[in-house]
């Protein structure tokens, strides 16, 4: 019994240490994975200590305030830290040996190399709303653009207007004196009319009349669609103008010249026209003889030629509209304006023809309408059509014929004269480039003997030429 009762307690001692080892087994068994994943959760269920809510809002106040001074703290230690380099690697070379090696330039290290790429930020105006002021010059460009374009086709449209009220009102005229009108010279004219050459000159061909091969009706009318003719037109007023140039007959029209015209148009074309400032440059008054009004001016080659075209019928209409008579310019010799004196001296006789010029103006003023002002130069262009059967019809006297022939004739001699140094100076080159290609010939041969029987005969001209000239008297 005694035995039996030692025996009891040491069992039931093992038995309780087997369960309590069983235990703790087990619970090591189900927490390996958070013993695992945190090494230090033994420690830290040490201090594991709940701290009430005011600490916690004190702390993070207080960490929001050191936070200034640790970012300081940090810039000053990256400020301390220095950059070790290693040992040059060429220590050993010698400076001596190897010239243009920089001992120091390759010991050291480019820092540059890690600075990042310079931000560079434009300089950009202001907004147009608040420095508005500085753009006063580009302003008035784009305003004189606008106002340029819109002055273009206002002024297009109103030439366009002109020319065919023109050609609207004097068409059934035209018909009625030509057989063809809108003529182009084309075998087939597709679109007969008006021909628009610029925006301010309008051509019309007509054909078909006797006295004449062609008639040309230009419309020489402002520059409206320039703005800068415009301003320009207000120093040097200028007017809307038709041109009738009549091309005439060979055999149709006497040898004469003769133009008259207001004053400030007279002294152009006596100045500018060739056949004028040649043949009659003299202006003459015609308020005596002709009963003209003194703005106008003769000039005349043959007295008699104007006498017959100026008669009282004429005279009559130019003294009805003598703002609308510009000029009439009847010429045999006509050939364009003078050509400039730099151009050099020309080699021929300038081309000529017939021809009988009329000018009319068309005056936009005094609030007329367009159809008005084109109905009062109705009488001007029948006059161009009666001067153009006067000069059929005239011929010149045996003294104003011979007086005639001997103005051209003189005016021949002078070109000639004017001509005879430029054409000596011309045959004196031929003559010079025929003996050098001569001399070139002959020194191509292989024959000596020929070369100098050349130069023997070359010798004996230039001898010649170098002798001066004397006459033979006989005693």
């Amino acid at each position: 019994m005694a035995g039996s009762r030692g025996t009891l307690p040491w069992m039931t001692l093992t038995a309780l240490a087997i369960l309590f080892v069983s235990h703790h087994i087990a619970n090591a068994g189900i927490n390996h994975v958070d013993v695992e994943d945190n090494e230090f959760a033994e420690f830290e269920s040490d201090f594991d200590i709940e701290e009430p809510a005011i600490a916690t809002e004190q702390k993070k106040v207080q960490e929001v305030e050191n936070e200034p001074d640790l970012v300081a703290q940090e810039i000053e230690d990256e400020e301390e830290v220095t950059i070790e380099t290693e040992d040059n690697e060429f220590e050993h070379v010698d400076d001596d040996e190897y010239e243009g090696y920089d001992k120091e330039s390759s010991s050291k290290p480019d820092l540059k190399l890690n600075e990042g790429p310079k931000i560079t930020f434009a300089q950009l105006p202001a907004h147009l709303r608040s420095n508005w002021e500085s753009y006063y010059l580009e302003l008035m460009i784009l305003a004189g653009l606008v106002l340029y374009f819109v002055n273009f086709f206002i002024g297009r449209s109103k030439n366009q207007k002109i020319a065919e009220t023109w050609y609207a009102t004097f068409k059934p005229l035209l018909s009625s004196e030509f057989q063809l009108v809108g003529d182009d010279g084309k075998l087939e004219n597709s679109q007969p009319g008006l021909m628009k050459e610029s925006e301010n000159v309008y051509l019309l061909w007509c054909s078909g009349r006797t006295a004449c091969e062609a008639v040309l009706f230009e419309l020489r009318l402002i520059k409206r669609q320039d703005l800068v003719s415009l301003i320009t037109g207000i120093f040097r007023p200028q007017l809307d103008q038709v041109h009738v140039k009549v091309f005439m007959n060979e055999t149709d029209m006497d040898t004469y010249v003769m133009c008259l015209a207001n004053k400030k148009s007279a002294a152009r074309l006596a100045r500018e026209m060739a056949d004028i400032s040649t043949f009659c440059p003299d202006r003459k008054s015609v308020i005596e003889r002709y009963g003209l009004p003194a703005n106008f001016q003769l000039m005349s080659e043959i007295g008699e030629a104007s006498n017959a075209l100026l008669d009282p019928r004429v005279c009559a209409v130019i003294n009805k509209i003598p703002e609308v008579v510009e000029s009439i310019h009847v010429s045999d010799q006509y050939s364009g304006p003078k050509q400039p004196e730099d151009g050099g001296t020309p080699s021929k006789m300038p081309d000529i023809r017939k021809i009988t010029i009329f000018t009319f103006n068309l005056v936009l003023k005094n609030g007329k309408s367009i159809s008005e002002v084109v109905e009062s130069t109705r009488p001007a262009l029948q006059l161009a059509f009666y001067c153009t059967d006067r000069v059929k019809r005239f011929r010149l006297s045996k003294e104003g014929r011979a007086r005639a022939d001997k103005n051209r004739m003189k005016v021949e001699e002078a070109f000639l004269k004017s001509t005879h140094l430029a054409r000596a100076e011309a045959a004196a080159a031929r003559r010079e480039e025929k003996r050098r290609q001569e001399k070139e010939k002959i020194l191509a041969e292989d024959d000596p003997e020929k070369q100098r029987k050349w130069e023997e005969k070359e010798n004996k001209r230039l001898a010649k030429k170098r002798q001066p000239k004397m006459k033979a008297i006989k005693v």
